[in-house]
């Protein structure tokens, strides 16, 4: 649709706006479309078990991509702020299931925590990081992600009676004296977390990544947002025009955090025993990999590349010795693509025609 303005045609909505639009009638089409294909009852035990973890890795990929895609930094940390929102998560369903028996209620409240404090301690490690650049940057974060995976690994937490126990060695744990009635491990060292309640669904699940999404697409369109971006393209400039680089990028930053502590939660709550060695920095590594097959800054392409990369291996479970080399060339394939010069052009000259005929 279109109006007439002294002579020229205005679209009704930017270009962002439509970006978003599309967005959206996507990720309803999805939906749909999934939730069809469960009615049907064809839907095998492995497709519902891929569900969850999809729309987890989706979240923690576009969350990672306001800072690699939007401000133009490479974090590796991604899985030290999953790690502590899984954590958080659990600890606080653990110790609550009984007192707020109600998951609608206990589970939000749980989402909210551990994004809260993986914001927090994304405030905290951004003041000295967003100071660095580049591979430096990238260093730090991957460090701090592997301590955050260290000392969980290593971490004690029992109650009893006489009040909490909270200890890095297990040494203390086994001299201490417990209530024997009483006693309870939470965090049992490398052993981790067992017993968190199952609350995550592929309902709640979607409902979050798209909160997440128009959270992230309307910041990446507000004034913090631009602000943002400026830097990322040319910093001086930037702060020749006023903006405030550390603050623009230290708010992207949490936010990223923030969306990955969530994801942590939602991961804690589809397993039986939750381990802090599965947050490694394979698994930063693998979110990026996500991030950047999806050509970027671009939050519906990531939707969509993380949605393939993830279930493709699966899909390809029967073909044996052979689905790792599929999977290996399809990746050469979307990286090749996605910064093909040739085909961006192309793709361009396409979204122009069919913005010129809307």
């Amino acid at each position: 649709m279109k109006t007439k303005t002294a002579g020229r045609k205005t679209p009704l909505l930017s270009r962002e706006a439509k970006d978003r639009t599309i967005t959206y009638i996507m990720m309803a089409v999805i939906f749909v479309a999934v939730q069809l294909y469960l009615a049907s009852g064809q839907a095998g035990r492995s497709f519902r078990g891929l569900l969850v973890p999809t729309c987890v890795y989706i979240l923690a990929a576009i969350s990672l991509n306001l800072v690699v895609g939007v401000s133009g930094e490479l974090s590796l940390g991604a899985a030290g702020f999953m790690c502590i929102g899984a954590f958080t998560g659990s600890v606080f369903s653990i110790l609550t299931e009984a007192s707020i028996s109600n998951a609608f209620i206990r589970f939000p409240v749980a989402i909210l925590l551990g994004g809260v404090v993986a914001a927090v301690f994304g405030f905290l490690i951004g003041i000295p990081v967003l100071r660095l650049r580049g591979d430096y940057l990238a260093i730090v974060t991957l460090a701090f992600g592997e301590i955050i995976k260290s000392v969980f690994n290593n971490l004690y937490l029992s109650i009893d009676k006489n009040g909490v126990f909270l200890s890095m060695s297990a040494e203390a744990k086994a001299a201490h004296v417990f209530d024997a009635e009483t006693k309870r491990d939470i965090i049992k060292g490398a052993q981790g977390i067992t017993g968190t309640p199952r609350d995550s669904t592929f309902v709640i699940c979607f409902i979050v990544v798209c909160i997440a999404l128009v959270v992230m697409l309307n910041f990446m369109d507000s004034k913090q947002g631009r602000a943002v971006m400026a830097a990322r393209d040319n910093r001086i400039a930037a702060e020749a025009m006023g903006v405030n680089v550390t603050r623009a990028k230290m708010t992207a930053f949490v936010l990223s955090a923030f969306f990955g502590g969530v994801a942590g939660v939602l991961y804690a709550h589809n397993l039986s025993t939750l381990q802090a060695v599965k947050f490694d920095y394979n698994l930063s590594i693998l979110i990026l990999v996500f991030v950047v097959l999806g050509g970027m800054r671009k939050m519906r392409n990531i939707v969509i590349s993380t949605a393939i990369l993830y279930i493709l291996p699966e899909a390809l479970r029967a073909l044996n010795d052979y689905r790792m080399l599929i999977y290996a060339i399809v990746l050469i394939v979307m990286m090749i693509v996605n910064n093909n010069a040739a085909v961006k052009a192309t793709a361009e000259k396409l979204r122009d025609s069919l913005r010129a005929r809307t």
